[in-house]
C-alpha cells in the first residue's frame, strides 16, 4: 500500500519557554496534511519543564 505524498512531518516547538529562561526546550513531533493545511500550525501542548499547557508553534 502506498504511503500518501501530501502528510509530512512537522516539529512543534514551545513559544513560552524560550521566554522563561530555563534551559532545555520542548519539542513535539507530528504530522500534517500539506494540501489542507498551507500554513504553519500552532496547537495547546504539555510542557513537562513548565509544568503546564502552553503553545506550540511549527518550526522550520
Amino acid at each position: 500500500m502506498a504511503r500518501n505524498k501530501n502528510r509530512i512531518q512537522v516539529i512543534l516547538e514551545c513559544t513560552e519557554h524560550k521566554e522563561s529562561g530555563k534551559p532545555g526546550t520542548s519539542r513535539y513531533i507530528t504530522t500534517k496534511n500539506k494540501k489542507n493545511t498551507t500554513e504553519r500550525i500552532e496547537l495547546k501542548k504539555y510542557n513537562s519543564i513548565l509544568k503546564r499547557m502552553t503553545v506550540h508553534k511549527e518550526i522550520k
